[in-house]
């Protein structure tokens, strides 16, 4: 087993000015399960890539274990990578797929078959060793994938959207697996995703990127709680959170904020340095849809956090109603109980619960309070 130290690596492709991925630090330790995460081409799969070896790094140094690995071929790195299309040989069973590698490096006969049944008793999928992939369902394709990993006993896993040719329910079954599966292997995961619900539900720690450059490593619920800018507050969540432009106004021993007709005032508990300096000023502030409330039990207990909407749509999700909401020209989603009576086109008053609300600077985008 191993842990990992990324030290400032840095990927430029040839012939581009702009680095793909920017000073990248981060020290994975022994069996953790760490998920980079953010929107298409953040650098997140080319991060990947060079701790598997299959890109080169331009500056910078990568340990696996205590060893700098640099310039070790990826066959020599004692890592496995499971990819997004499944990159079985349609020829060959499902043993052959798994045990191909260990034949390349040509373990014994009995200790192939000792590791391929294993395997396949982990992954639930003894009964197909003898089929082709083509008779196989993509779940059952992943799982081999998967499987063929698991059979060179790695210090380090890499997987990248490993998930996303399967369709939502398998998708959501295979998160499970996985994350099972870690717990069973005790190995070093690492996981690239561009989908933050895989991300929140799978990692014990989450790496968020955005344009090469890291923006926050945390717990999934820290990310969520805590982000430190607007990106991460954006990312993170779904429905993401409700960012709204507003003036940070003083008025006797309040401290509001303004919006179109609306105003709210913050909470003793919101009132830090950073968000004094910052009154007079315009900035941004953001509040989860969950966090947005329309029974009138908690409107009327909260008469400093309640502002004007109308409901522009109205969408029953079964557990829950997602309500499509416009204050002043600025949109709101809020989820509330099905429950509710809210109609498209209802003119209501909904509350924020204040506690839960976050202040960031509108410039450098950084987070005043959370």
């Amino acid at each position: 087993m191993a842990g990992l130290i990324l030290k400032n690596l840095t990927k430029v492709y040839d012939g581009s000015q702009q680095k793909s991925v920017d000073n990248f630090c981060l020290d994975i330790e022994d069996k953790e399960f760490i998920i980079l995460v953010g929107p298409s081409g953040c650098g997140k799969s080319t991060t990947l890539r060079m701790i598997a070896g299959l890109e080169e790094i331009t500056s910078g140094e990568l340990y696996i274990g205590d060893k700098l690995v640099n310039d070790v071929s990826p066959k020599d790195r004692d890592i496995a990578m499971v990819f997004q299309s499944y990159a079985l040989y349609p020829h060959m069973t499902v043993f052959e797929n798994m045990a191909f590698g260990l034949k390349q490096k040509k373990v014994p006969r009995d200790e192939i078959k000792r590791r391929v049944s294993e395997a396949a008793k982990i992954l639930d999928i003894e009964h197909l060793l003898d089929r082709k992939p083509k008779a196989l369902s993509g779940g059952q394709r992943q799982r081999v994938a998967l499987g063929r990993a698991i059979v060179r006993e790695p210090k380090v896993f890499l997987m990248d959207e490993p998930l996303s040719n399967l369709d939502a329910k398998l998708r959501v079954q295979m998160r499970a697996e996985i994350g099972k599966l870690h717990q069973r292997l005790q190995t070093t995961f690492i996981y690239v995703t561009h989908d933050q619900t895989e991300a929140m539900t799978m990692g014990t720690r989450i790496v968020v990127m955005k344009d090469g450059i890291i923006q926050q490593v945390d717990t999934p619920q820290n990310l969520y709680d805590k982000p430190v800018n607007m990106f991460v507050a954006g990312f993170m969540g779904s429905p993401q959170m409700n960012l709204i432009e507003a003036n940070l106004v003083q008025e006797g021993e309040g401290v509001y904020l303004v919006f179109g007709s609306n105003r709210v005032k913050l909470p003793e508990s919101k009132l830090n340095d950073a968000v004094k300096d910052h009154i007079g000023q315009t900035v941004v502030f953001g509040i989860r849809p969950e966090d947005i409330h329309d029974d009138e039990a908690f409107v009327s207990t909260f008469p400093d956090a309640i502002i004007n909407v109308d409901v522009d749509f109205s969408e029953l999700m079964g557990a829950e109603t997602y309500l499509y909401l416009v204050a002043d020209g600025n949109k709101f989603t809020a989820r509330v109980n099905p429950r509710t009576t809210a109609k498209t086109g209802d003119s209501i008053k909904v509350a924020f619960d204040l506690s839960k609300l976050h202040i960031f600077d509108k410039d450098t985008e950084g987070v005043l309070t959370n």
